[in-house]
């Protein structure tokens, strides 16, 4: 920015700055003064003077026509990725006369976009001038801005004046979630023989057959449910109500967020997470996400903002994850040895080499992917795992 610049900007906040009319009825004025000093004509004197006092009113005008305005924000609801924020501005008036010819200009954190203004021809005495845009969103994050810039020439057009509101806001966007119809790094996690799956097993299988209640019968229960002697004593059909196994597995889904990681592939794998998470949930599994920031996090909207937010080399503050069969998406080779047993992994190599098995050629009955970043994420993550060090 040139020093010009940073003056007209400057006086622009903090005082006026003429308008191209402005410096050009500036230059006549002094022309007119000039001529009147040189053969003393009154007629000269008078226009430069009235030329004077019209350019002291566009001075003075501008300011106090922006002087009482008030800026109000509305909250901004969570989108994803793609979709367009709904931002509301609410501009008020308390004066008992009209405000003209404004400028509103919102001032985006430089992430989000560009700063977005809209023109204003009158706000009512004591009205509110309701201004809704909608703003196109391509990265996730959370996104903080706070400034609202109003500016006028009202009412002559000769000088420019600007001044800031505070309008705090904050827009959180959430990752893509990829609409899965399979997972086998969800659905076969936890499967590996152990005491206690076969205990769990057991446990199924024992109960799976006790009947809890009898009842009526109705239209579209399974034939071989009928207790035939009740219902021969009772004179109508009678189905057996059986014991449902209520054990869930719970699934850690844990981003390895505290080493570093190439741009791109942080955010396939932040996708990657949302995915896991939500086709686990919608398995009625008991789902968890797990971030070197946040710890352990369960809910819709918490994991979301907490992927909105997370950043690749981000401090540890929640310590080690949980020593649990868990899935582990990572950048990090080294890491995948010292997973807890029946665990599961996603890793992004970050050579450009296409040979990534050499990363992981050190892997003792590990099972995961190896995420190609030429191919869709959605499909990688639907395919088989493929067990390494075997």
């Amino acid at each position: 920015m040139g020093i010009i610049t940073r003056i007209t900007d400057w006086l622009e906040t903090h005082w006026v700055t003429p308008a191209y009319a402005g410096w050009i009825l500036a230059g006549i004025a002094i022309c007119f003064f000039g001529a009147a000093t040189n053969t003393m004509s009154g007629w000269l004197y008078v226009i430069s003077g009235i030329t004077f006092a019209l350019l002291g009113l566009a001075i003075i005008l501008p300011p106090r026509s922006l002087r009482h305005l008030q800026v109000h924000r509305h909250p901004l609801f969570p989108v994803s990725v793609g979709d367009e924020l709904t931002i509301e501005i609410d501009i008020e008036n308390p004066t008992p006369k009209p405000k003209t010819l404004l400028q509103v200009q919102d001032i985006l954190q430089s992430e989000l976009g560009k700063p977005v203004q809209t023109a204003i021809e009158t706000i009512a005495p004591r009205g509110v001038y309701h201004w809704v845009y909608f703003h196109s969103t391509t990265k996730r994050g959370v996104y903080h801005w706070h400034e609202i810039q109003l500016r006028t020439g009202n009412p002559l057009g000769l000088f420019w004046c600007r001044r800031s509101r505070h309008a705090p806001a904050t827009a959180i966007v959430y990752p893509t979630v990829l609409p899965l119809t399979s997972c086998p790094i969800v659905d076969e996690i936890g499967t590996d023989d152990s005491l206690q799956l076969l205990s769990d097993r057991r446990s199924q299988s024992a109960t799976e057959d006790l009947t809890r209640s009898l009842r009526p019968y109705r239209v579209g229960d399974p034939t071989r449910l009928i207790h035939w002697r009740t219902s021969a004593r009772y004179g109508e059909l009678m189905v057996r109500e059986l014991e449902v196994f209520t054990g869930s597995q719970e699934i850690v889904i844990c981003l390895d967020s505290a080493v570093s990681w190439q741009s791109e592939d942080f955010e396939s794998a932040v996708i990657a997470a949302a995915s896991l998470y939500f086709y686990a949930c919608s398995r009625q599994l008991d789902a968890r996400l797990w971030t070197a920031r946040t710890g352990l996090l369960h809910g819709n909207q918490v994991v979301l903002e907490a992927l909105a937010a997370t950043q690749p080399g981000e401090d540890a503050d929640a310590g080690d994850p949980p020593h649990l069969p868990l899935i582990w998406l990572t950048q990090q080779s080294a890491s995948l040895n010292s997973l807890p047993p029946g665990s599961r992994w996603l890793f992004w190599s970050p050579s450009t080499v296409a040979q990534p098995d050499r990363h992981t050629s050190g892997l003792t009955n590990c099972t995961g992917r190896i995420i190609d970043t030429e191919e869709p994420l959605q499909r990688q993550l639907q395919q088989s795992l493929k067990l390494f060090g075997i």
